[in-house]
């Protein structure tokens, strides 16, 4: 396996046990998704061997700031499937905001809105190119969403605004969002 596959899988692995199954790593997350740093290392060098330089290397690294860590605690910055309290506080959005989908998604999307499914939040971005990102993810085609935030706010949408730059809220209904076209990606 190549250095980059490597941190690739290491990072996949961590957002895994992080976000949604800590007990597979023998780890139990306190009631804001922290564990141990020592805890995670070595559940990391169980199953790639690799040193606790190489994991921070890992975590300072990741392009999309998936962890936070603080003294000798790490956790996932959103995304959990486990019920935790990040304690964020609620946040003005900016007007508009992005979501990045498959796009034989949309019609379902645009008839009940965007729910947060098997996580504690719906994810969205303050830009139309990372939701893109997001979207080529998945399988498919891609489509790209905009939701005005502005408007669901005056109505009382609840928004946050994660570590690392992801705005969170439970959420989007249908009055909301709109597909944004060719032209407009």
């Amino acid at each position: 396996m190549s250095a980059q596959s490597q941190d690739t899988a290491v990072s996949k692995f961590m957002s895994y046990i992080l976000r949604h199954a800590p007990q597979e790593a023998g780890l139990k997350l306190d009631a804001q998704g922290w564990v141990a740093f020592s805890d995670l290392a070595a559940a990391v060098r169980a199953r790639f061997g690799i040193g606790d330089e190489d994991l921070l290397r890992i975590i300072e690294q990741n392009p999309k700031q998936r962890f936070t860590l603080a003294g000798e605690r790490i956790r996932a910055a959103q995304g959990h499937s486990v019920t935790i309290d990040i304690g964020l506080e609620a946040r003005v959005p900016p007007k508009a905001l992005y979501h990045g989908t498959q796009a034989d998604k949309v019609t379902a999307i645009l008839n009940v809105g965007l729910l947060k499914m098997d996580r504690q939040h719906v994810h969205l971005s303050t830009d139309r190119m990372t939701a893109e990102t997001v979207a080529k993810r998945r399988r498919g085609q891609s489509a790209i969403l905009k939701i005005d935030a502005e408007h669901m706010h005056l109505d009382g949408g609840v928004f946050f605004l994660s570590e690392n730059g992801v705005w969170l809220t439970e959420t989007v209904k249908p009055d909301y969002i709109s597909p944004l076209t060719e032209t407009e990606i």
